[in-house]
C-alpha cells in the first residue's frame, strides 16, 4: 500500500504533462504546410540584413520599397546602450554594430536621432571603425570606407591548389569554403561602389564613426614583431606570406596564371549553384557569389545573378516586426526535429507523420556529387541537407536525426533503402578520432584558423559531441531495434565498431566537471544531453559508466531553482555564464539527458518537467512555449542563431519522453 502510495505521489503530474502535449500537438499540426513539412524563421544578428543591403546598394537595386520594414526590423534589436549584439541579451559588438549603423544611413536614417546617435556613441567608445572584423572591412571597403591596402591579401590562386596540398579550398570547412572561393574573385577586382554621397576610393560616409579618419591604414592583425616575442610560429609563418603577397601585389600581375585562376575560381562556384539559384543553402556564399558574377562581367539579367538575387529574397522573412534575410532556412531539421517531437509524444495524427517523412525521405541526396565526395570518392550518397536546395552539402547531423524520425515512427524503416543509405553515409564520414563532424570529414587543420582573415576561428569543421552523441542515439536506436533483416544484419557489426569508436571520442572531450562542450548548441547543456543520449544505448560499456555519473552530477548541478535549466552564450567564453535564466529548449535538452539514465521519480526530473508545464502558453490553435534567447549556435563566440521552433519540439520530446517513463515505471510498479 505504501508502495502504491509513494507512486501515486510521484505521478500526480501526468494529467498536467497529457494536458500539455495535447495542446502541443494541436499547436504543432497548426503549423504544417500544405504538403506536410514544417519550417520555422531562423533568427540571427542584423549583419546578414544589412550585408543583403549592401548587395542591393552596391548593384544599384531598388532599396525604397522596403526600407520601412527593413529600418523597422533593425532599430527593433538595438541594444538600450545604442549597440547591436550577436543575439538577444548579449553585449554589443562593434562590427554588428557598424553594419547595423551603415546599413540604416544608407536607407535613408538621419544620423541625428537618438538611435544613431547612440550608436554612433558605442561604436566609438568601442575603438571605434578600426576595430571591426576582417569580414567587415572587406564589406566597407567595397564603399571606399576602408582601404583595400588594409585587408588581408587573398590570392586567388588558392583555388588551382590540388586537394592533396596541406592547404587548399577542401581543407576550409564547407561554410567557409563556399563564402572564400567568391571572395578570391572580390578582392582580386577591390571593388569600389557609390553609396548615397556618391562614389570615392576615401568616401567619408563614416567618418563619424571614426576615433581618427586621417589614418584608416590601421593593421588588421598583431604585427610581425608580437607573433615573433609570443612564439606565434604559425601565425607568423602566415604573417610573412601575407607580408611577401602584398609585396608581389597579390599575384595580380603574373602573366596566365591570374586569368586562369579566375576562370577556375569561377568554374568552381558556377557548378555549386543550385537550379534555384542556391550557392550552399546559406547567406554568405550566396551574397559573395553574386558580387562575384557581376564583378566578372555578369549582367544582372544573367541567370547566375538573377537566380542568386531570387533566392537571397526567399530567405526573407517578413511581418509586423519588419523585414530581415535570413541566415539560412531549416526546413528538413524543422521537419525532422518536429517528427521526433510527434513520436515521442505519442501523437495520434499518424498520416501527418507519414506526409512529413514522406516529404523528407523525397529530399535525400542519392547522387554522388558534394564537396564531401573528395576525400571520400568511394562513399556511397544517402545523406540529408538541411535546406530547401543544396545538393552539395549533405548535413551528417540532420541525417541522423532523419533516421531516428524514421524509426521512432516505424521500426520496420530500418531496413528502408533510406535509412541504409542514410547509416552507411554517416558511417563513412566518421573521423579518425571516433567522432563526427557536421558537413566535412577529417577538416581538423586548426593551424589554418592563423591565416590573417580568419578573425572568427571557424575555418574547420571538427569532430563533435553533440553530433557524435545524436549518431550513437541513431545507431543504437536501429540496432535495439533491428530484426532478422539482411540488410540490417550485414551492416550492423559495422554500426556497432563504429559505435566503439564514438564512445571513446566522448570518453577523450568529457569535461572535468562532468559535461561537454556543445558545438552546434548552447552550450555544455546540449553537449551534455545529446552525449547521454547515445550513451544510454551503450550503458553495459564500463566506459560508459564512468563517464554518465558525473555527467548526471552536472546537469542536476545546473538546475535552477524554478526547476528549468539556462545557459547564456557568454559561456561559450567564460564559465561562470554556464547559469543563467531558464529556457524551454534548454531545459527540454537537460530533461532528456537525465531520462535517459535515471527514473522518472528522481526529483530533478520531476521538477524540470514542472517547470516545462507551468511555462507552456496558449498560442495559435493550441499551446507553446515562450522563448526569447537564441539557444542555436553557428560560430562560438561569433554567431548564433535562434530556431524558432526550438522552444517548441524540444519541449514536446523531453515531455513525450517523460510520460513514456512513467507509463513503463507504472507497470513495473503495479
Amino acid at each position: 500500500m505504501a508502495e502504491r502510495k509513494n507512486f501515486n505521489s510521484s505521478f500526480s503530474l501526468i494529467p498536467q504533462v497529457e494536458h500539455a502535449l495535447k495542446l502541443s500537438d494541436d499547436y504543432a499540426l497548426g503549423l504544417v504546410r500544405s504538403d506536410g513539412h514544417w519550417y520555422g524563421e531562423m533568427n540571427s544578428n542584423v549583419t546578414i540584413t544589412a550585408e543583403y543591403i549592401f548587395l542591393r546598394q552596391a548593384l544599384g537595386l531598388d532599396l525604397k520599397a522596403d526600407a520601412a520594414a527593413y529600418c523597422r526590423h533593425l532599430l527593433s534589436q538595438q541594444n538600450s546602450d545604442g549597440s547591436w549584439g550577436l543575439a538577444p541579451e548579449y553585449p554589443g559588438d562593434v562590427s554588428t554594430s557598424t553594419e547595423a549603423y551603415l546599413a540604416l544611413k544608407i536607407l535613408g536614417t538621419s544620423p541625428h536621432i537618438l538611435a544613431m546617435r547612440r550608436a554612433r556613441s558605442f561604436v566609438l567608445q568601442a575603438g571605434g571603425i578600426a576595430r571591426v572584423r576582417v569580414f567587415t572591412r572587406i564589406y566597407l571597403a567595397t564603399f571606399g570606407l576602408f582601404p583595400w591596402s588594409a585587408v588581408p591579401q587573398l590570392p586567388v590562386e588558392l583555388m588551382l591548389l590540388p586537394s592533396i596540398c596541406p592547404i587548399n579550398i577542401y581543407k576550409f570547412a564547407s561554410w567557409a569554403r563556399g563564402t572564400i572561393a567568391p571572395l578570391l574573385i572580390i578582392c582580386h577586382h577591390q571593388p569600389v561602389y557609390p553609396l548615397p554621397n556618391g562614389k570615392s576610393t576615401t568616401n567619408d560616409y563614416l567618418d563619424e564613426l571614426w576615433l581618427d579618419c586621417t589614418n584608416k591604414e590601421v593593421p588588421y592583425g598583431p604585427s610581425l614583431r608580437e607573433l615573433l616575442s609570443q612564439r606565434e610560429i604559425t601565425g607568423l609563418a602566415f604573417g610573412v606570406l601575407d607580408k611577401l603577397l602584398y609585396q608581389l601585389n597579390g599575384l595580380r600581375s603574373v602573366p596566365l596564371i591570374r586569368p586562369y585562376a579566375r576562370r577556375q575560381c569561377m568554374k568552381w562556384v558556377l557548378e555549386r549553384q543550385e537550379k534555384t539559384g542556391d550557392w550552399a543553402g546559406i547567406f554568405p556564399p550566396m551574397h559573395a557569389s553574386i558580387y562575384a558574377f557581376v564583378l566578372e562581367g555578369y549582367k544582372l539579367d544573367d541567370d547566375p545573378v538573377r537566380l542568386g538575387i531570387q533566392a537571397l529574397e526567399r530567405f526573407a522573412w517578413e511581418d509586423h516586426r519588419g523585414k530581415r534575410i535570413q541566415a539560412c532556412v531549416s526546413p528538413v531539421w524543422d521537419t525532422a526535429l518536429m517528427t521526433i517531437g510527434l513520436c515521442d509524444a505519442m501523437s495520434p495524427n499518424k498520416q501527418t507523420i507519414d506526409r512529413a517523412l514522406t516529404w523528407i525521405r523525397a529530399r535525400q541526396l542519392l547522387q554522388p556529387r558534394g564537396d564531401w565526395c573528395v576525400y571520400r570518392p568511394n562513399l556511397a550518397p544517402g545523406g540529408f541537407s538541411f535546406e530547401y536546395e543544396n545538393s552539395w552539402y549533405p548535413d551528417v547531423d540532420d541525417t541522423a536525426a532523419i533516421i531516428l524520425a524514421q524509426v521512432k515512427h516505424d521500426a520496420g524503416s530500418i531496413a528502408s533503402e533510406s535509412v541504409i543509405a542514410a547509416a552507411t553515409w554517416i558511417l563513412g564520414m566518421q573521423n579518425p578520432d571516433g567522432g563526427w563532424a557536421a558537413f566535412d570529414v577529417e577538416n581538423d587543420k586548426l593551424f589554418l584558423n592563423k591565416i590573417p582573415f580568419s578573425d572568427m576561428d571557424s575555418l574547420c569543421d571538427t569532430s563533435c559531441a553533440d553530433i557524435t552523441g545524436r549518431i550513437l542515439e541513431a545507431f543504437g536506436l536501429m540496432m535495439t531495434r533491428s530484426s532478422a533483416n539482411a540488410n540490417v544484419d550485414q551492416l550492423v557489426p559495422e554500426l556497432r565498431a563504429a559505435c566503439t569508436r564514438g564512445v571513446q571520442y566522448l570518453v577523450s572531450t568529457q569535461e572535468s566537471n562532468g559535461s561537454w562542450f556543445g558545438r552546434w548548441g548552447c552550450n555544455y547543456v546540449y553537449g551534455t544531453s545529446h552525449a547521454l543520449c547515445g550513451l544510454a544505448y551503450f550503458v553495459e560499456d564500463d566506459r560508459v559508466r564512468v563517464m554518465v555519473k558525473p555527467a548526471l552530477q552536472w546537469l542536476k548541478s545546473s538546475q535552477n531553482a524554478d526547476g528549468g535549466w539556462g545557459e547564456s552564450l557568454l559561456s561559450y567564453r567564460l564559465p561562470e555564464y554556464q547559469l543563467a535564466a531558464s529556457t524551454p529548449s534548454q531545459t527540454a535538452w537537460a530533461l532528456m539527458g537525465l531520462l535517459a539514465h535515471l527514473p522518472v521519480t528522481d526529483k530533478s526530473i520531476e521538477r524540470g518537467i514542472s517547470y516545462l508545464v507551468s511555462s507552456q502558453r496558449r498560442e495559435g490553435s493550441g499551446a507553446s512555449w515562450p522563448q526569447i534567447v537564441y539557444t542555436g549556435t553557428g560560430f562560438p563566440n561569433h554567431f548564433y542563431l535562434g530556431y524558432d521552433y526550438y522552444r517548441h519540439y524540444f519541449p514536446m520530446m523531453a515531455l513525450g519522453r517523460y510520460l513514456q517513463g512513467t507509463r513503463g515505471y507504472g507497470q513495473r510498479e503495479l
